[in-house]
């Protein structure tokens, strides 16, 4: 009886100690800093970094070709076709290649004369011939060859310059766009650590990162003539390039904590 009073004594003894090492975890350390707050008491800021480049155009793009009609569908093709070998000839010896020629538009379509009938007064239409028109695109990066490649073609016999423009090669793209997203997301680092600084807080963590497209320059025609029954002039034809701003934002939340 004696030996069972003293079982009994150790385990009340040792809940007792249990049930208080138990209430000692479960208080609170005052001291101890929360380095990353639960959600339920995270404190951030939202904050937009925003980053821009001015870029000199890498690439050039230059579309043209030639228009002809004539009374049969063969006989305006013949017309064409030969005008287009000698200006596919002409702009290679200022150094153009196969691979920087494409052909962006080619088509054979009848044309009408429209005209009313005397005696009944109806609208009616008479084939008058046929057009072709080929169209082709040089891409480039020899920027300064662009006013030979244009006075080459019109001398070869292009009567159809559609357009030049300038843009960034897509190598130059990829590594603006890298160097444009570090430098927002760091500017919006450092309009965050401004912003919460006179409040005694600072950036302790990042919650979300929001990026946006790149921003680039809408591709504007710098030349747009026919030639057509024009008179071609021997001065060479100005063709200018102008930097291009490509632009890109990131939206950051930055998780803040006091100092």
């Amino acid at each position: 009886m004696k030996h069972s009073k003293q079982i009994i004594t150790a385990i009340i003894a040792v809940l007792v100690v249990s049930v208080t090492m138990s209430a000692i975890s479960a208080t609170p350390n005052v001291n101890a800093q929360e380095v990353t707050p639960f959600p339920s008491r995270e404190k951030v800021i939202s904050v937009t970094g925003s980053a821009i480049s001015s870029v000199e155009p890498d690439l050039v793009n230059i579309s043209f070709g030639v228009e002809i009609q004539e009374k049969t569908a063969s006989e305006a093709l013949a017309t064409n076709s030969e005008l287009m070998n000698k200006v596919i000839v002409a702009i290679k010896q200022v150094g153009i290649t196969d691979s920087e020629i494409s052909t962006s538009q080619f088509n054979i379509y009848p044309v009408y004369d429209n005209y009313q009938e005397k005696e009944t007064g109806i609208y009616t239409q008479k084939l008058v011939g046929y057009k072709v028109s080929n169209i082709v695109n040089v891409k480039t990066k020899k920027l300064d060859s662009v006013a030979a490649i244009i006075d080459g073609a019109v001398s070869a016999g292009v009567n159809r310059v559609d357009s030049v423009f300038f843009s960034l090669s897509p190598e130059v793209t990829s590594k603006l766009k890298d160097d444009l997203l570090e430098k927002a997301i760091l500017n919006a680092k450092s309009k965050a650590e401004i912003a919460v600084s006179p409040l005694n807080y600072k950036i302790i963590g990042v919650k979300e990162i929001s990026l946006s497209e790149f921003s680039m320059p809408y591709p504007m025609p710098m030349y747009d003539r026919a030639y057509g029954g024009m008179e071609k002039s021997s001065a060479p034809t100005p063709i200018f390039s102008s930097d291009q701003d490509v632009s890109t934002s990131a939206n950051v939340v930055f998780l803040i904590g006091s100092n």
